[in-house]
């Protein structure tokens, strides 16, 4: 199918390129643009390797979900949400434990479209505006607190966004008040591209995101910074890694991890 052929939701830009289509286009998908492609394709080229690190993020995020749901967790709060795929967190879960509520969250309106279309006959996810740096603003959400009962441990993934937020937003203070609004025994799983094998390219991918992200300052950090993001909380093991090396599902499968750069964590609140 063409761009022509496609017919994009009212206000919709198609002619900007856009984080979440790029993605989809990384993965596979139809749903991006012209810009989109152009943009990715800039990407591509100084980073062969991010098309493998979108397929290992997707691997990472249903490894995630699962283990998640073997711990007992039923609620899901999923920030910084991508373009409806399949294998999300809600299909995931809710394959393996059907009464679990999944609500996402974002501030981009072309996944707020598709998630609206595609989560309107299941009453047990649904999609709410908001991102990581009003976390007050969100758990007060009328649309998240109809799912989420925030007296009982909830999951909080935080798979992708953070690697687009710069330190001047103070981003570890943010999950800092997530981490202390919800009770013991909640997780939280966070991904993160990480430029310690790869510093050489942190300059040009910054430089193609401050445009697609209309932002002047860089978001690019080590592993030891993403770290940081989970101060206050017990990693589980196997810590926080490359995230082909997070639980695999086939250990042989996890040779090479300097040619990806994505790093992966869980942990759990275990005190107030």
């Amino acid at each position: 199918m063409s761009d022509a052929d496609r017919r994009p939701a009212a206000g919709l830009n198609t002619s900007v390129p856009n984080v979440a289509r790029m993605n989809d286009y990384f993965l596979g998908g139809k749903d991006n643009f012209a810009a989109d492609r152009k943009a990715a394709e800039e990407v591509l080229a100084i980073a062969p390797e991010i098309r493998t690190m979108a397929q290992e993020a997707q691997a990472f995020l249903r490894r995630v979900t699962s283990y998640l749901i073997e711990q007992g967790m039923t609620q899901f709060v999923v920030l910084g949400s991508g373009l409806p795929t399949r294998n999300n967190v809600h299909q995931v879960a809710q394959a393996i434990a059907p009464d679990t509520r999944v609500v996402y969250v974002a501030t981009d309106p072309v996944v707020l479209s598709h998630a609206r279309a595609m989560l309107a006959t299941n009453p047990r996810t649904t999609i709410v505006e908001g991102d990581v740096l009003h976390p007050r603003e969100l758990l007060n959400d009328p649309e998240l607190r109809r799912l989420i009962d925030l007296d009982l441990p909830v999951a909080v993934l935080i798979l992708s966004a953070l690697q687009f937020i710069p330190d001047e937003d103070d981003p570890h203070k943010n999950v800092a008040i997530l981490r202390d609004a919800v009770p013991t025994g909640s997780h939280f799983a966070i991904g993160h591209v990480v430029f310690d094998t790869r510093p050489e390219a942190a300059g040009p991918l910054v430089d193609i995101y401050r445009k697609v992200l209309s932002r002047h300052e860089d978001a690019s950090r080590r592993s030891d910074q993403v770290l940081r993001f989970f101060d206050g909380l017990e990693l589980v093991e196997p810590g926080l890694v490359y995230v082909r090396h997070w639980r695999p599902d086939n250990p042989l499968a996890t040779q090479g991890r300097e040619k990806t750069w994505t790093m992966g964590g869980v942990a759990r609140k275990t005190e107030d």
